[in-house]
């Protein structure tokens, strides 16, 4: 059985560099390079020996500084669709796309579960140009190329960006955190990894919606974080009315404890990829070995 060979369009990203040491487990079974694109050198790569173009390059962070706005567009959009444009003229058979929960807005103080009918609504431009970026991509689509979307929650893991590892430090030093109800859907890196590895062993095409198999309550996680540092803290609902009031107004206490969920049953697929259940894998991520 020839082994499957694998581009990833974006050098240094977090999820690529996760993804080559996953696979690093099947030598035999597949080859995985990374490309940076930026600039125009990446035109001069042949993309025709790729079974699989994994295209993760983009801004990542969410800015509201309107003079980010167009760099948004111009990298998460336009240079996502040249590239998938530049991989179907070079004969590749699927081009898989790193999206973002994102294009649905933000979390909020409601108990909403995304569905499969739910419209997408970013409320930022780094959601809008994800979408128009997907959207781009469908134009493209034909019975030889094949595009898989993939629209992940909160991603975390060892070193992830983003809100994990400021729960984790709130963990490490607060005596008293809020006993708050909310729900998130979330993604430890290695449910990731064994995801994109099937979209790509079975070589998939369509939008999806990977999320680890629990819902996620803040106040949960930072006690579990806590308890792997051997840590106690005091919860409290003192605060809760408080919260209650900004969640949904003010980003910050939005992003802690809002609520921003998939419908579990539209993130199964036929080979399980949740690997680590959530207790697990926050001990993984905490853990001091490298």
């Amino acid at each position: 059985m020839s082994k499957k060979r694998i581009l990833i369009t974006g050098q240094g990203s977090y999820v690529g560099t996760n993804f080559i040491e996953w696979i690093s487990q099947w030598p035999e079974m597949y080859e995985v390079e990374e490309l940076s694109v930026r600039g125009e050198d990446w035109k001069k790569k042949d993309f025709s020996s790729y079974d699989s173009i994994l295209h993760v390059a983009g801004i990542a962070h969410v800015s509201t500084d309107p003079k980010m706005e167009e760099q948004y567009y111009k990298v998460n959009r336009d240079l996502t669709i040249e590239v998938a444009e530049y991989a179907k003229r070079n004969d590749v058979k699927q081009f898989i796309f790193m999206s973002s929960i994102i294009v649905y807005g933000d979390s909020n103080s409601d108990k909403t579960v995304i569905d499969r009918n739910t419209v997408p609504k970013p409320s930022n431009f780094y959601g809008n140009s994800k979408l128009q970026a997907e959207e781009g991509l469908k134009l493209l689509e034909s019975k030889d190329f094949k595009v898989a979307v993939v629209r992940p929650p909160m991603i975390y893991g060892k070193n992830s960006k983003g809100n994990y590892p400021k729960l984790a430090k709130a963990a490490k030093i607060l005596p008293v955190f809020p006993d708050y109800e909310n729900q998130r859907s979330m993604l430890h890196i290695d449910n990731l990894n064994e995801f994109l590895r099937l979209m790509v062993e079975n070589e998939e095409r369509g939008i999806f919606f990977p999320q680890n198999k629990e819902y996620v309550k803040t106040t949960e996680m930072v006690r579990i974080i806590a308890g792997v540092h051997g840590r106690k803290i005091m919860f409290t609902k003192i605060f809760n009315s408080f919260l209650k009031l900004l969640v949904g107004k003010l980003k910050v206490v939005n992003k802690v404890f809002g609520n921003f969920v998939y419908e579990k049953n539209m993130s199964e697929y036929k080979k399980n990829y949740e690997i680590r259940k959530f207790n697990e894998s926050i001990k993984v991520t905490e853990s001091r070995e490298s």
